[in-house]
């Protein structure tokens, strides 16, 4: 039997499995905790439990717990994230966007900052409304939101704002450019970018209930990946470079399309692009390997693919290694 660590009291968002009892995952069940108890493992992360007993049952055997915990959490997240969108519609997730967009603008003199994922720029953009929000089936609601720059209001933007539910409530999770402007005739006009975000692919899918997986699915789950890991670094994804041993400190910026699946092993194959933090043009290409788990997308392998060196003045991804020598693969759709 493990003796608790004492940990430090936190919020159920700042917990691990966002606050739901660890001991009750392990036995296969959503239990939403206040995080009142709580322990620490040898890495710092706290996990919650529901009640004195729950702590008790699940400090017995730690290690096996928490893999059962992770396995359950891992199959269920689409299911139960499908679960918690019933109690939710597309007007709760724009309103959601539009008190952080009214609290945003109230901090800064009525202007929306945004960093561009891309380029690095700052954009101080101006609010003009919501367009609408698409809803897509276990993976939360994705209103699409007017601005125009401040400074230029012939310049328009799309935002897309990624809301899904959380801990009961309805949290945003990402925010893309999905239109930008672009000059055409003398003009400034809306322009979709590329890749578009994922979720732009489907229409209204049931996830997890297809015979094979789709592109979108996978980008998803790969961007997911990159954002939880984000989160528990203050915004930096933290990565062993697998040649030099080197820890990248890295911010996601984009996933590449199409998705390639493996034809040797069945594995999903991705490129994401990940600027290095406090850059606006070092940019690493790195490839996620990811594999389907009974109906579950798992990433297996993360590699550095392309490292960014300084040629002529300029910043340029080198290759270490080209996708087609690993075997054979297709495209998915």
């Amino acid at each position: 039997m493990t003796t608790a660590a004492a940990a430090a009291p936190v919020s159920p968002d700042q917990a691990q499995f966002g606050g739901q009892c660890v001991e009750g995952l392990a036995e296969g069940r959503h239990v939403p905790t206040t995080c009142a108890l709580s322990w620490a493992d040898k890495d710092g992360k706290v996990y919650c439990f529901s009640n004195p007993a729950a702590r008790k049952s699940f400090l017995e055997s730690p290690t096996a717990n928490l893999q059962k915990a992770r396995d359950f959490f891992a199959a269920s997240s689409t299911e139960s994230t499908e679960k918690a969108m019933e109690s939710f519609d597309s007007s709760d997730a724009e309103a959601v966007v539009k008190a952080h967009i009214e609290s945003v603008l109230q901090a800064n003199g009525g202007i929306f900052p945004l960093e561009d994922a891309r380029t690095g720029e700052s954009l101080k953009l101006a609010f003009d409304g919501i367009d609408f929000t698409r809803t897509i089936d276990g993976y939360g609601f994705f209103p699409d939101v007017k601005f125009h720059d401040s400074a230029q209001p012939d310049r328009r933007y799309l935002i897309d704002f990624w809301v899904a539910p959380a801990a009961g409530v309805l949290k945003i999770q990402e925010t893309r450019i999905y239109k930008e402007p672009a000059q055409a005739d003398g003009k400034w006009v809306l322009m979709a970018r590329s890749p578009i975000p994922w979720w732009w692919i489907p229409a209204s899918e049931h996830p997890g209930k297809m015979a094979t997986k789709r592109g979108w699915e996978v980008m998803s789950a790969v961007e997911q990946g990159a954002l939880t890991e984000q989160a528990k670094n203050h915004g930096i994804f933290k990565l062993k470079d697998d040649k030099t041993g080197q820890v990248l400190n890295l911010e996601f910026v984009d996933t590449h399309q199409p998705i390639r699946q493996l034809d040797e092993n069945g594995h999903y194959f991705a490129c994401t692009d990940f600027r290095v933090a406090g850059t606006k043009d070092q940019v690493y290409d790195i490839d996620f390997w990811i594999n389907d788990k009974d109906g579950t997308m798992t990433i297996e392998q993360t590699r550095v693919h392309k490292v960014p060196e300084q040629k002529d003045g300029q910043w340029i991804q080198v290759p270490r290694y080209e996708w087609k020598d690993l075997g054979s693969s297709h495209v998915v759709p």
